[in-house]
């Protein structure tokens, strides 16, 4: 229905105005639909909605609700969801009460359900719909089935539906919102957790030359991308990329401090590699020197870009056994078929 007001001849700022009519217009016929609807909520669960007028009102409160938000009118969405939930609930409750009278099902409990269920799927908010019906009824009967379909709810939405209803216009208007909400776990790892192998070191008062010839041989550790510099007294001066030292401009006579052109970024040891990312960042680097907090000048590790892939390569891994090796659908994907 929005999109059909988009494509209208006339400025937005008229939509909520023909909006308003439609939703007169709907009034007119049943007048019930009009108001908040909390006694409309009331007449449903105590059961004085019945039949065909309770199917009527049901379909006549959905669609002047669709248009009112359609067009942009300030409204809200909580009592439209729940009259319209119940009225839902109370019609399939008294369809199957009547195909299988044995069941014992009561309208008014499926009208409850109803309620919680269509709230809770379309804000995405399943444990506040169960708490919310549970509080308002006090009915602890009611527990289990409202459990039931609103998680039933849930998972139906999270499959078809991109967005919650809470969040649908924002995103039409670019904005990401994010569906899961979870810890960052860059944040939950360590620094020191991720550093291994022993770390390679350089001296300032070695020649390019000797460095040179030190990576043709193939040494052990000669194959990093990235080299801490030290002084005489092995405290840290800068850091040297492969690129650095195997530069053709570079005189093969000059020393490795000669080359280092700004102090080392350092990261400590206990910090997550959260804080490494936005130190990274900032510093525009891709690599850091690890240092122990009681001194900051001695690194007793390097940390990388790589490492940093290699940690989330780690989680997804684990991700991956914890479903029994099966891996699940991307929300993306979900989404593209919906």
């Amino acid at each position: 229905i929005e999109d059909a007001f988009e494509k209208l001849p006339i400025h937005w700022m008229w939509w909520p105005a023909l909006g308003g009519v439609a939703v007169g217009l709907v009034g007119l016929v049943s007048p019930s639909t009009l108001g908040v609807g909390y006694d409309n909520v009331a007449a449903i669960l105590n059961g004085e909605k019945l039949g065909a007028a309770l199917a009527f009102f049901a379909v006549m409160k959905f669609v002047s609700w669709s248009i009112s938000l359609g067009s942009g009118t300030s409204g809200g969405t909580l009592a439209p969801l729940l009259t319209i939930g119940g009225g839902a609930g109370a019609l399939l409750g008294a369809g199957l009460h009547a195909l299988f009278p044995h069941a014992a099902i009561d309208p008014r409990v499926a009208a409850l359900v109803g309620m919680a269920a269509l709230f809770g799927g379309a804000s995405r908010a399943m444990m506040a719909s169960v708490v919310f019906a549970f509080e308002v009824t006090l009915q602890p009967l009611g527990l289990l089935p409202l459990l039931a379909g609103c998680a039933a709810s849930y998972l139906v939405s999270a499959r078809m539906m991109r967005h919650s209803i809470m969040t649908e216009k924002i995103a039409r208007r670019g904005v990401r919102v994010p569906s899961e909400y979870a810890a960052d776990y860059l944040d939950r790892v360590l620094v020191r957790d991720v550093i291994k192998g022993e770390l390679v070191t350089l001296v300032s008062d070695r020649t390019v030359k000797e460095v040179r010839a030190w990576m043709a041989a193939r040494a052990p550790g000669s194959s990093h991308q990235g080299f801490p510099i030290l002084n005489a007294e092995g405290r840290a001066i800068g850091v040297l990329t492969r690129r650095d030292l195997l530069n053709p401009d570079v005189p093969e006579d000059a020393t490795l401090g000669a080359l280092v052109k700004r102090t080392p970024l350092i990261v400590f040891a206990d910090n997550s590699l959260r804080e490494a990312a936005d130190h990274m960042v900032r510093g525009g680097v891709g690599r850091l020197l690890v240092v122990d907090p009681s001194d900051a000048t001695r690194p007793i590790g390097i940390i990388t870009r790589s490492d940093l892939l290699n940690a989330h390569r780690n989680r997804l891994t684990s991700d991956s056994e914890a479903t029994g090796k099966i891996p699940l659908p991307s929300r993306s994907l979900l989404r593209r078929r919906a």
